[in-house]
């Protein structure tokens, strides 16, 4: 009897051992998407047992791909140095467009085409619907006939972010190596070669950039130093989100006015009135809750369309590195960070773990030290 009892005991405590890790597994199934695992069981049981402390991207094939925990506690920042292997995970980045590519198409969104607009036309700007602006006829001769990035398709793509992490990185020589290279407002690039590079073929000009960083143009010196940085695009694209807010008309109309009377070799492109909402619909989606996407976030996720391999360079939003040393908020003046205030439009930190966890997966791959060959 005592034996019958103490077997009894045993099929007991199995079926309860079994229940036990099926429970986990299910969970495990839940956190991957029941997407079969395919090498992914050890992250995931990682992320099952840390969530409380970790900030994450998962990809899978489920309809929402990319999974990231909203934990206010501090991360690790760390990067592995360039020397480490980092491997290009080719099926995660075509899952990545094919989910993108349900949102929005980046050939057709990364401009509107002169056959949509005419001069007099009235447009809602995005951020501010109950201000309008007019069609101007520099705008509408400056509108593209076709896509700048019709049928393109590039190896490898960088997009280079403005932190002062850069500063002394060595990076300049591997950025110009790269088939297509993406930079951020207009920010100066020859007397910061050796670090940031200097080819360009898409660089991106808010309104605002006009005020920083030329002045307001008050004076012809600043005319004229504005109208030498444009001319040093060379045939390169430049994306001017001139839809975006109120207060900016102004600005881009100084900027056509240069363009054309100074027949500068630059191809315009004005992003398509549906692109932000679009981007960040599909980071909303994805559990990516950023306000309102920078613009190195909406290069990331346009080139997802156009390029094989993606590679960021300058995305770095602390104000120390890797080392604790401080960090310039933009390599080329002497800004302070200032995007922990509640009233910025941007969650920058929040963009960089999810920008951090791809890359950790392979699917983009994030410098933010010194390059290789770097010295």
């Amino acid at each position: 009897m005592q034996l019958q009892f103490r077997s009894w005991v045993l099929a007991a405590l199995t079926l309860l051992v079994v229940f036990l890790i099926f429970a986990d597994i299910s969970e495990i199934e839940e956190e991957i998407g029941n997407s079969g695992g395919r090498g992914t069981i050890r992250s995931a049981v990682n992320s099952l047992y840390s969530k409380s402390n970790r900030a994450e991207v998962v990809i899978n094939g489920s309809s929402s791909p990319a999974v990231v925990d909203r934990s206010n506690e501090s991360i690790k920042h760390n990067i592995q140095p360039a020397s480490a292997k980092w491997r290009h995970n080719q099926t995660l980045s075509l899952r990545i467009r094919k989910q993108i590519l349900k949102f929005l198409d980046a050939e057709k969104d990364i401009s509107v085409l002169k056959g949509t607009l005419k001069p007099g036309d009235i447009i809602h700007y995005i951020f501010d619907r109950d201000s309008t602006m007019n069609v101007s006829q520099n705008l509408y001769e400056l509108l593209p006939r076709t896509s700048p990035l019709k049928n393109k398709h590039f190896r490898t793509c960088a997009i280079v972010g403005n932190s002062g992490v850069l500063l002394n990185s060595g990076c300049g020589r591997e950025i110009d190596t790269h088939s297509f290279v993406i930079r951020c407002n207009l920010a100066p690039v020859q007397e910061y070669a050796r670090d940031v590079g200097l080819k360009t073929d898409l660089v991106t000009m808010n309104p605002s950039v006009i005020q920083r960083a030329f002045e307001d143009l008050v004076n012809a010196t600043w005319r004229e130093k504005l109208l030498q940085r444009l001319h040093s695009l060379n045939g390169s694209i430049l994306w001017i989100p001139a839809f975006m807010a109120r207060g900016g008309k102004e600005r881009v109309e100084w900027v056509h006015e240069l363009i054309l009377k100074h027949r500068v070799d630059v191809r315009t492109a004005y992003p398509s009135l549906r692109l932000l909402h679009a981007v960040r619909g599909y980071w909303l989606t994805n559990k990516v809750h950023i306000k309102r996407p920078t613009t190195g976030l909406l290069m990331y996720t346009l080139a997802t369309r156009f390029c094989n391999q993606i590679y960021l360079y300058g995305f770095w939003p602390f104000p120390l590195d890797q080392n604790q040393n401080p960090v310039k908020y933009h390599y080329y003046d002497s800004l302070k960070y200032g995007y922990t205030s509640q009233a910025s439009p941007h969650t920058m930190p929040l963009e960089f773990k999810a920008l951090k966890s791809l890359h950790e997966q392979g699917a983009l791959k994030l410098t933010v030290g010194q390059c290789d060959g770097a010295t």
